[in-house]
């Protein structure tokens, strides 16, 4: 029982297992030893200064010769950023002081003043991507323009586009994508859209709905995300018609993962019920566990700055709480799936045990199915 999909063959590896390309959690160790399982690692692109991606590329090679991708954002607030000296005063103050209180908390100065703006970062990423060809892009949060699928063809780098809704996934495949995932409303992480809703509602449909349309709905390989963390979640993303899993919150939790050990431990700690939709900690969609920061934002009903804006605003918060140890004001993406996650092992062994646990699955299917004539 091998396991081979033909996402398998697009993208040559041994095992249709997809892990994500979490920022500031993806680096080149994880990445590489997902490769050396069999899998496809992602690196994380976000927010990292070209020189020092094109040095992590480097580094993912240097540990391993398999294929590996690349993830970046391609959100319009980020091409260019937002500049934060388009906001209202009034949101502006409402936001700082609500994160003054958090500072407050945390012993770190309070602060009145306007964040700073995102350095602008994406076109020359993806300007090294291109130049150091990885097996596969991936993208998310954003469309890819015709002519920069063209680009990725003619360097045969394959694009991943993450999607959370049947339209996105025909608009993806109409511009270029090799590869579609389809993320379900149980994944964690921002959301995979363009633009901000008014609320995640449209973003929340359940991978068991989703997968099957968007698998209808396109004529490539699709990958599942979202609530899938074992080999019963491999094999049921199977039988809906995909072609492999991609994990997140998994990975997170493994030795190479670059959390930080107060994420790691929170998350360990965690339920599936203790996850939330929430914009409070970038301006974005996303879902994260929820915490002091989380929840006392929203029951203030204090103003969430622009996409990414509200990230800058709120980084020193986030410091000051990593600093201190403090889980309850650090962002912590997770998906529904944290409540099947209870242990720490080597991202080559979840690999590993992911199939196995698949194979036991599909042996033991045959007894529990009673068939009548």
């Amino acid at each position: 029982m091998t396991f081979r999909t033909a996402l398998c063959d697009l993208l040559g590896i041994d095992y249709p297992i997809v892990q994500s390309g979490m920022g500031a959690i993806a680096g080149p160790e994880l990445v590489a030893e997902v490769c050396r399982a069999g899998g496809l690692g992602i690196l994380a692109g976000l927010n990292v200064p070209p020189d020092d991606l094109r040095a992590m590329i480097k580094k993912v090679r240097a540990l391993t010769d398999r294929p590996f991708g690349v993830n970046l954002w391609l959100h319009r607030a980020l091409r260019p950023p937002i500049d934060p000296a388009e906001v209202g005063d009034d949101v502006v103050r409402g936001a700082q002081g609500m994160l003054n209180r958090f500072r407050e908390h945390l012993g770190i100065p309070t602060t009145w003043t306007r964040p700073n703006r995102a350095p602008d970062l994406i076109d020359a990423s993806i300007r090294v991507v291109l130049d150091e060809r990885p097996a596969v892009f991936s993208a998310a949060l954003g469309w890819l323009e015709p002519a920069l699928a063209d680009e990725c063809r003619r360097r045969n780098i394959k694009i991943m586009a993450m999607v959370s809704s049947v339209e996105d996934a025909r608009a993806a495949t109409a511009t270029g994508a090799d590869v579609i995932v389809a993320q379900g409303g149980e994944a964690g992480g921002h959301r995979s859209i363009d633009g901000k809703p008014a609320s995640p509602e449209p973003t929340t449909i359940g991978v068991m709905s989703l997968l099957p349309q968007v698998v209808d709905a396109v004529r490539v390989p699709v990958v599942a995300a979202g609530g899938i963390a074992d080999g019963r979640g491999l094999v049921a993303a199977l039988a809906l018609g995909a072609g492999g899993v991609l994990l997140g919150t998994r990975f997170v939790a493994t030795r190479e993962s670059m959390a930080p050990e107060i994420y790691k431990k929170r998350l360990l700690e965690s339920e599936s019920g203790d996850t939330t939709v929430t914009d409070t900690l970038s301006g974005l969609w996303a879902r994260a566990l929820a915490n002091r920061f989380t929840r006392e934002y929203t029951e203030a009903g204090a103003p969430v700055l622009p996409p990414l804006v509200q990230r800058g605003a709120a980084n020193d918060v986030f410091v000051g709480a990593l600093n201190r140890g403090d889980a309850d004001y650090y962002p912590m993406m997770a998906g529904q799936s944290v409540g099947l996650v209870r242990d720490l092992p080597g991202a080559g062994e979840v690999v590993e045990t992911i199939i196995r646990e698949a194979r036991a699955v599909l042996s033991a299917l045959p007894g529990r199915i009673r068939q009548t004539p």
